[in-house]
């Protein structure tokens, strides 16, 4: 089922809320076949944001106000006369809940069309409705026909009874409520929401990844998420309340120094694996409160990194865990994707491939062109794969599936009333 595209010259955002930073993407639909542009870029650190929640309302609007703003400055001149009004947002990991769902639908022996295809899909989000609960998406990751498994692509064939094994994602109303305060007193539209460790499985996949089965690990300031997509199509994702930033608290309560120097430790000097020449290699600490700075406190890198190296470990033990739970180990497959500005630390790759025992490599946006080279690395996978969402799954939004979903005339009823019950 693909959605029709957006018309050409349309103005869309993509707003991504983390931890750490909150960045904005404002593009513009170039052609008929819905690509986008990106036009202007705003991005700063997140205040009033911590591990995925909004603490503080007023600081978090405070930053959403001005990273939009920021980026609507820098597309005026091209965005005049269009004016920004939608926005998709990300919703992170720990506020996300997959559901898995078989439906069938009986279909009389007629060629199977985007309308049945619809109706399971309906019928599965009546399933999946729950109060405290909002649907985010819903997702079909595979097809069956009269009991025969594993068919791609339905429609056209002929058969009796239609099943769909549907993924659907829910997300926890009051803190989604939350983030839709903040982003409204900014006279900005929610226009969709997209899991993080799914935008940023678009942004860095290649289609080969998506269909043999690979994992995207999102590491982000406080929430580390994951996804597994397989055949095409994301079939899990969890979350954990932990990130980058516990790594820099780590650092900080070590070396007993402030966080700002532990970040910059962490950025300088920092690695997840130990290397013979940390023993010999000395760095200055900043002592915490103290101004005076002529009697610097010396350690060997191999301290530093004997904090960080743990804490990284854990994330990763806790994310394969997680996995190994879910049963979706076949189809996870032995590739591991990193996005996330936590994943840049150097050394995380190669600790990553020990720990989870897959191939590992970095990810960075690869399906938006001309994205400036400073946000084209894993930090902004989440937020340049928002942008793909809508171009290419915004069919996956459940309103979506429940307007298509619903029969227009009377005598369109009646067929659909015979399907169900006879």
């Amino acid at each position: 089922m693909k959605q029709r595209p957006r018309p050409k010259g349309s103005v869309i955002a993509a707003l991504d809320i983390g931890s750490s930073k909150i960045a904005c993407f404002i593009a513009r639909v170039v052609d008929d076949e819905g690509r986008f542009q990106v036009l202007g870029i705003g991005h700063q650190a997140a205040i009033g944001v911590k591990a995925g929640t909004v603490i503080d309302l007023a600081a978090a609007e405070a930053s959403i106000r001005q990273t939009v703003h920021a980026a609507e400055n820098m597309a005026a001149d091209v965005i005049k006369g269009y004016p920004l009004r939608e926005v998709i947002v990300n919703m992170p990991g720990v506020h996300g809940k997959s559901h898995n769902f078989n439906v069938e639908v009986h279909t009389l022996g007629h060629e199977v069309a985007d309308t049945d295809i619809r109706r399971a899909l309906s019928k599965a989000q009546d399933q999946a409705i729950s109060s405290g609960r909002e649907l985010i998406h819903t997702i079909p990751v595979g097809y069956s026909l009269d009991g025969n498994p594993n068919i791609r692509d339905p429609r056209g064939m002929v058969g009796h009874n239609l099943g769909v094994d549907i993924h659907l994602v829910t997300g926890d109303t009051p803190a989604l409520r939350n983030f839709a305060t903040c982003i409204e007193a900014s006279h900005l539209d929610i226009a969709a929401m997209c899991l993080s460790p799914y935008a940023a499985g678009l942004s860095c996949l290649v289609d080969d990844e998506m269909d043999l089965g690979c994992t995207v690990i999102d590491m982000g300031g406080g929430v580390t998420s994951f996804a597994v997509f397989h055949g095409g199509a994301m079939v899990y994702a969890d979350a954990l309340p932990l990130g980058g930033q516990h790594v820099t608290s780590d650092i900080a309560r070590g070396l007993t120094t402030s966080l700002a120097d532990a970040e910059r430790l962490k950025t300088l000097y920092g690695n997840a694996m130990a290397t013979l020449a940390d023993e010999s290699e000395v760095i200055d600490v900043p002592i915490i409160g103290e101004d005076d700075r002529t009697h610097p406190n010396h350690v060997p890198r191999s301290l530093l990194v004997g904090i960080i190296q743990p804490r990284l470990e854990e994330i990763l033990e806790l994310t394969r865990a997680r996995l190994n739970e879910s049963g979706v180990g076949q189809m996870a497959g032995r590739r591991v994707v990193l996005t996330g500005g936590a994943s840049q630390i150097p050394g995380l790759r190669d600790l990553a491939q020990l720990v989870l025992d897959k191939q590992v490599r970095l990810g960075r946006p690869i399906r938006i062109n001309g994205l400036a080279e400073a946000v084209n690395g894993p930090a902004f996978a989440t937020t340049a794969g928002l942008l793909t969402y809508v171009s290419e799954r915004s069919h996956e939004i459940p309103a979506a599936v429940t307007a298509q979903a619903a029969p227009g005339s009377l005598w369109e009823q009646v067929k659909v009333w015979f399907k169900d019950n006879w």
